[in-house]
């Protein structure tokens, strides 16, 4: 941004806007430490010339942009009032939400503001929020059905947002327990060459479930409320034979259940309960000629009440930007050479 004791008056055609920060705002709170909001805001709005003087800013440019950059800047303010910091990562998000309901893009009337300032779960001096328009629809989706598939590439926050979820619904008593399972599909691995009993094999895989468990509890409580049943954490095939009541149930890693073993999680179901079904459809590893439930079943319960499909995309990534970058190329490779995976279709990622 460009610090000058004038603003650039509009040529004919241009619009200007001018925005006043509250004086209890630090401007550092809205242009960045080092200015490095600012930077993101210009580079996304090469059209308007962005003035600060004391605690004013103006644009002046063609008017939708201007039109843009006003909106951002309350939208930004609405998200500062709540005391939660604007970082470069939620001005770029809410800058692309801005463009996508300009574009008519956006199907909803949420903005950026009631995205990023929804509060799930407070933990230990962090708060878990979505970040995206599409986590807020999926956080949204889990609140209001019983069985929620949550859909997309690696890193868009499925089944963390659906652990916080689940620790919300105990710690509130809408539930009495969680369970936490996955399929024990090795991804080119093989878990009978692991050290140790079955249960020492079976743990490094369910570890990523431990991990965001271990963000969202007090550590010292989880083997406690493990050994008292009310959190459960087991393979998939464990759930045989069971019905769940009162329980918050998420399926990990769903893309590598057969439709066979869908189906059976599914009809788990027990009163009181609620399903989240969390997964990748673009890595499977499941063997030659297994169909993976996950894509199956999205043919089968499309459009039965109370049964939800959110599905997120690389836009939803919220790790490394470099890793939604990986997804879109990938994407685009398997595009347009006809495989799943970077393999072809039907060697050994069957399901289609």
């Amino acid at each position: 941004m460009t610090q000058t004791p004038t603003a650039q008056t509009p040529a004919q055609g241009q619009a200007r806007a001018r925005f006043t920060v509250p004086a209890n705002h630090p401007m550092v709170t809205v242009l960045g430490s080092g200015d490095a909001l600012l930077r993101v805001i210009e580079k996304a709005f090469p059209a308007a010339d962005i003035h600060v003087r004391g605690n004013e800013i103006s644009a002046v440019g063609d008017a939708g942009e201007v039109a843009l950059v006003q909106h951002l800047f309350d939208e930004m303010m609405l998200v500062l009032r709540t005391g939660q910091p604007m970082t470069e990562d939620a001005v770029e998000r809410s800058i692309a939400m801005l463009r996508a309901s300009e574009n008519g893009e956006g199907d909803g009337q949420e903005t950026p503001a009631e995205v990023l300032t929804q509060n799930i779960l407070s933990s230990r001096g962090r708060t878990i929020r979505p970040k995206t328009l599409n986590q807020k629809r999926y956080v949204d989706a889990i609140d209001k059905n019983t069985i929620v598939f949550g859909i997309g590439p690696a890193g868009t926050g499925k089944t963390y947002l659906a652990m916080a979820k689940a620790v919300q619904a105990l710690q509130t008593k809408q539930v009495s327990r969680i369970i936490l399972t996955r399929p024990a599909v090795e991804a080119g691995e093989r878990l009978g060459f692991l050290p140790g009993t079955l249960y020492d094999k079976i743990d490094p895989y369910l570890r990523p479930l431990y991990d965001a468990l271990h963000d969202m509890l007090d550590p010292d409580s989880i083997p406690r409320l493990m050994a008292a049943g009310t959190i459960e954490v087991a393979p998939l095939a464990y759930m045989r034979g069971r019905t769940l009541n009162d329980a918050f149930i998420i399926l990990d890693e769903a893309q590598n259940t057969s439709a066979e073993q869908m189906k059976m999680f599914l009809t788990r179901l027990g009163f009181e309960s609620k399903i989240v079904i969390t997964g990748d459809v673009t890595q499977v590893d499941l063997p030659n000629g297994t169909t993976s439930g996950l894509r199956q079943v999205q043919d089968i319960l499309e459009g039965v009440p109370d049964v939800h499909f959110s599905r997120l995309t690389s836009s939803d990534v919220v790790r490394h930007k470099l890793v939604g970058r990986i997804v879109d190329a990938y994407e685009k490779y398997d595009s347009e050479n006809g495989t799943e995976n970077g393999s072809h279709k039907g060697r050994g990622h069957s399901g289609k």
